[in-house]
């Protein structure tokens, strides 16, 4: 069953590391949905990126909701520690989680919601028999480990697929895709079903500022999605 809202979510990547609790401040003020942690390991990804701790500290900066997007080796590992520091809602890869169904069902154990992502070249059909344990599927329209990257658009087939598989499905599951998401291809992605869009760049970089940046994309991605 497919969720019907729009949801804009800033990845916080390309925020100021030294201000993060004004940056999600002012996140919040323009109206995002919740925001994602891109959290790396220097293993599955090249980057290291954010740690609980960091997560925890900004946790009382904002009321708005906190996912985390485990681009890690071994995200079993790290989940409730996460979890612990805030984030209502943890995104496992599916390449990284040998045994998908156990590591959703920890999840769900914990109180969090539970997402899965899949890169470019992963077929839809490694998650098809986990879907009773899944609130969110995340299609990547880059490959992860860096921001600011061109978005693939090939990938809105996938998406596309993703959607019908949702449809199928006898609870509500979110769409969202993540990776080069601007004003020129929001309305692609919503467009082949997507209702959850990750921005950064595009957010941060707008020279009209957040608020802006966020209504933006949202009508761009409504519009999109009604016609």
């Amino acid at each position: 069953m497919e969720s019907s809202k729009i949801s804009i979510v800033p990845s916080v990547l390309p925020a100021d590391f030294s201000k993060l609790g004004e940056d999600l401040l002012a996140l919040e003020k323009a109206g995002v949905d919740r925001v994602q942690w891109d959290v790396m390991d220097g293993h599955f990804v090249p980057n290291l990126t954010f740690g609980p701790d960091v997560i925890a500290a900004c946790r009382k900066s904002t009321s708005v909701a906190f996912e985390a997007h485990l681009m890690v080796q071994n995200p079993d590992l790290l989940l409730t520690n996460y979890i612990d520091a805030g984030c209502e809602l943890i995104i496992v890869h599916v390449e990284t989680a040998p045994h998908l169904h156990k590591t959703l069902k920890t999840i769900r154990d914990a109180g969090a919601k539970t997402g899965v992502a899949l890169n470019p070249s992963t077929p839809l059909e490694v998650i098809r028999h986990v879907l009773d344990l899944v609130d969110l599927i995340l299609i990547m329209t880059v490959n992860p480990g860096f921001g600011g990257q061109a978005y693939i658009s090939t990938m809105e087939k996938k998406i596309e697929e993703a959607a019908k598989l949702i449809r199928a499905t006898d609870h509500v599951i979110e769409l969202e895709v993540d990776g080069g998401i601007g004003p020129n291809t929001i309305a692609g992605a919503a467009k082949a079903g997507a209702n959850v869009l990750v921005a950064g760049t595009a957010l941060f970089k707008d020279p009209k500022g957040l608020e802006h940046a966020v209504s933006d994309l949202r009508s761009k991605a409504i519009a999109a999605k009604n016609n």
